[in-house]
């Protein structure tokens, strides 16, 4: 079943930036990104390094992952750099009244 969990105010996001969000509905953080004003959703935890890609470099729609630089497509959270194999985990995101919601399955 999905919940539609609050994550953060939009101001709160910044362009080309990793933002992360800790939901109290959830163990683990979630990193979100504002790409050309679209916003993507992601788990934290890179697949591969087990560090948070929210301290990492955010290139266009690319997260590289701070502890061994691999990267993943904010997008559809496939690995796009070795060493980086399996996919991130990513949700939809909806925006009302400038509040961010995460849709988490």
């Amino acid at each position: 079943m999905t919940k539609r969990i609050l994550l953060c105010e939009i101001s709160d996001v910044p362009e080309g930036r990793p933002h992360q969000v800790c939901a109290p509905e959830r163990d683990d953080a979630l990193a979100l990104y504002k790409v050309d004003g679209e916003l993507y959703l992601t788990d934290d935890l890179c697949t591969h390094g087990l560090v948070s890609l929210s301290g990492g470099e955010l290139e266009g729609k690319i997260i590289h992952c701070p502890l061994h630089g691999g990267a993943f497509d904010v997008t559809t959270g496939q690995a796009t750099e070795f060493p980086c194999k399996r996919a991130l985990r990513t949700y939809a995101v909806e925006v009302e009244d400038g509040k961010v919601f995460g849709l988490i399955n």
